[in-house]
């Protein structure tokens, strides 16, 4: 049985689910952002308690077509910027669409729709975010960082950082507490 997870967008979260289902000794074929396929199925009472169990994780079992999408969708954009190998010319519509094999236009209107966020927005914010763990823990300078996240410049980068945070990267560098968000806007 595939159960579809929000909010499992890291290896600790797919830790911290699969301790919730060997609690609940709910045997587990595979674990990936965002689903676990269990061995067998769930009854409605081993579903309603594993759904219990991962809210108090802050996780979220869905159930609508549209919510699955969204959440995969997500873990795709961060899945491929975690991978800091995004060319210049990376589009993502393109990308979106090779993925998926559906017409931007939908995958677009359902995002925005239930995110109240644009796609490219998301995909924005979620490059900062990575920007600002890099910056966090010194592991590239901000010439290397923006060549991994796709920027055409250093100039591009900084502007649309300060624009998302009100900080300059070396001003959030030289900060003692770097407030980072969540990678999830729900």
């Amino acid at each position: 049985m595939k159960i579809f997870i929000k909010n499992m967008v890291c290896h600790r979260c797919k830790m911290a689910v699969e301790e919730v289902f060997k609690n609940l000794k709910i045997e587990i074929s595979s674990v990936e952002l965002g689903e676990v396929e269990t061995k067998n199925d769930l009854s409605n009472s081993e579903l309603k308690n594993l759904s219990e169990k991962l809210e108090n994780l802050g996780f979220e079992i869905l159930e609508d077509h549209v919510r699955k999408q969204i959440e995969k969708i997500k873990t795709v954009i961060i899945q491929k910027i975690s991978q800091l190998d995004i060319s210049e010319n990376f589009i993502l519509s393109e990308f979106l669409v090779d993925e998926f094999h559906k017409d931007y236009s939908s995958i677009s209107k359902n995002f925005s729709q239930n995110e109240n966020v644009t796609l490219e927005q998301y995909f924005i914010f979620q490059k900062i975010e990575k920007t600002k763990e890099l910056l966090f823990y010194n592991e590239f300078n901000l010439t290397e960082i923006a060549g991994k996240l796709g920027y055409k410049s250093v100039q591009h980068l900084s502007s649309q950082f300060k624009t998302s945070t009100g900080f300059t990267p070396s001003e959030f560098k030289k900060m003692k507490n770097k407030n980072r968000k969540s990678i999830d806007f729900s």
